[in-house]
């Protein structure tokens, strides 16, 4: 590994309330003038990349496990930056029961030192991109004497984060989000709700002012609801049953429905000239898709234990993306996915110990499945890493259950190479260690190890279960005031599901190093 400081400038100290079912609406009082506020970060992150392909060579599609210098094929280190600002804004109107809300991010994820103004041995300075600001979120709440109602484009989380998650942590890169309709109830010590999603809107026309729009195919539309059961307490009550040497149990249950009558692929294919959209290229679908997830929260005075599982069904009646062309078989999908996070320790926390463990259903299919192409009709070939789990004209189901790209476990295998978990499973023993503690911050040394295995062998490229073992050790101070320093590093030892028995080769280590400072606001 090279020796090198990299600076990473990531803080997150106050999360914007409104990311999911347990906090939408919670920070509304009532108050007789209008007020306002405004939290953020700004993120400068860099890294150090070393053998992240394993050298183990290409797979049978040419493809390798990361990106290679091509006038420098032997070189093993690489080094990234990317930055973001964040803000969220909230306004509150008088009375309490009115609220908008906004999430603006600012040069999100755009790499340090991109788009050079002039020749690159000769530019004085960067352009800005054209699409520099990006409205994540935009909704409005109202609290009523019955409950609460938003309306927007709304964060969306649940659970651990494990299949939905708001992208609220400092590292995440992504986030979800959805236009959604929702209405939330107290219930006999719970909270009840139902949410109507726009998931995706049909085939659009422009109006005559040239600004509006007219969604004049509503059946190639798809539409989600969901249905939720809580119970939650806020972090103060927490803390107050804590410290009486009481246990809390907090979970929730959610399903969710979605549909699509008909659709328009012409309308998102990437094709090589454009397609003049018409009645012709309106093909059937007949989508249904159901989703139950539940999670469970048990705190208490020596530690927590974190669980969520989430079991996904879906057919569709119809698999072509060519109109005209039909294939009498069905598509069909069973997806099934856990997470467990625990964590032991005094009450003051200044050590603490846990197992981490999750599943993610498989598919035989080679390949793991985490990027898909779109409409790809090939089948993927024995030692590729990635690919469609189905084909029309021979493979008919998906059961490959992907975790969400921003619930990470690990530094290198599953965020860097594979990219995300599925098909797997993995255990996560992991510690902390609190060894300095001074007036508004704390010192701690974590550790991490994770051992995944593949769930079907002929997924992997390797042709075994194995996958590997990562250590993930990290320094970090943090401090009240909005200081973060933390000093990563990760290493991968992989085994032989991560081999090319085609060539001869096994896969070698690899390595990861990241310096994040950071401030928040």
């Amino acid at each position: 590994m090279t020796p090198m400081v990299l600076l990473a400038f990531i803080w997150l100290p106050h999360v914007a309330l409104g990311t999911g079912f347990t906090d939408y609406g919670n920070d509304i009082q009532a108050s007789p003038e209008i007020r306002y506020g405004i939290t953020g970060n700004y993120r400068l992150r860099s890294e150090i990349l070393d053998n992240l392909d394993l050298d183990r060579g290409p797979t049978p599609s040419g493809e390798l496990f990361f990106p290679v210098s091509q006038s420098e094929p032997n070189r093993q280190v690489f080094y990234y930056a990317d930055m973001r600002l964040r803000t969220d804004l909230s306004f509150y109107a008088p009375g309490g029961m009115v609220a908008v809300k906004a999430r603006i991010d600012v040069l999100d994820n755009l790499a340090v030192g991109s788009l050079a103004d002039d020749l690159p041995g000769s530019t004085p300075t960067q352009n800005a991109p054209t699409t520099a600001f990006r409205v994540k979120r935009a909704y409005g709440e109202l609290v009523t004497p019955v409950g609460y109602l938003g309306a927007g484009r709304m964060g969306a989380h649940w659970g651990l984060g494990m299949m939905v998650n708001g992208g609220d942590c400092a590292d995440c890169d992504s986030g979800d989000a959805a236009d959604r309709v929702t209405f939330i109830a107290p219930l006999l010590g719970h909270v009840v709700g139902a949410a109507y999603d726009f998931s995706a809107t049909g085939y659009q026309v422009a109006r005559a002012d040239g600004v509006r729009a007219v969604e004049i195919e509503p059946a190639s539309a798809v539409r989600s609801f969901s249905l939720v059961l809580l119970r939650h307490r806020d972090a103060a009550a927490h803390k107050r049953r804590k410290e009486a040497d009481r246990w809390t149990l907090d979970y929730g249950v959610t399903y969710a429905h979605r549909s699509q009558e008909r659709d328009i692929p012409a309308a998102y294919l990437p094709v090589a000239t454009p397609v003049a959209i018409d009645a012709a290229q309106v093909v059937a679908r007949g989508l249904t898709a159901n989703v139950a997830d539940a999670y469970a929260h048990l705190d208490m005075p020596f530690g927590r234990i974190d669980a969520e599982a989430a079991l996904i069904t879906a057919e569709v009646d119809h698999t072509s993306f060519m109109p005209g062309l039909s294939f009498k078989d069905k598509a069909y999908s069973r997806q099934f996915g856990a997470a467990l996070e625990s964590n032991f320790g005094p009450a003051n926390l200044w050590y603490a110990v846990g197992l981490d463990a999750g599943y993610a259903s498989g598919d035989p299919t080679p390949g793991f499945g985490a990027r898909p192409a779109l409409a790809r009709l090939t089948p993927t070939e024995p030692g590729d890493l990635n690919g469609p789990q189905a084909t029309v004209m021979s493979d008919h189901r998906v059961d490959n259950f992907r975790f969400h790209r921003d619930y990470r476990i690990d530094k290198i295998l599953f965020r860097e190479i594979i990219g995300t978990v599925t098909d797997a499973v993995y255990l996560r023993p992991h510690g902390r260690y609190r060894f300095l503690q001074i007036r508004g911050g704390e010192a701690v040394l974590s550790v991490a190890a994770i051992a995944s295995w593949a769930n079907f062998a002929s997924s992997t490229p390797g042709g075994k279960k194995p996958l590997g073992v990562e250590l993930d050790p990290t320094v970090s101070y943090q401090s009240e005031d909005g200081l973060l320093a933390a000093l990563d590093y990760a290493v991968l030892f992989p085994f032989a599901g991560l081999d090319n028995p085609t060539m001869g080769l096994h896969a070698q280590t690899a390595q990861l190093l990241r310096l994040r400072v950071g401030f928040g606001y």
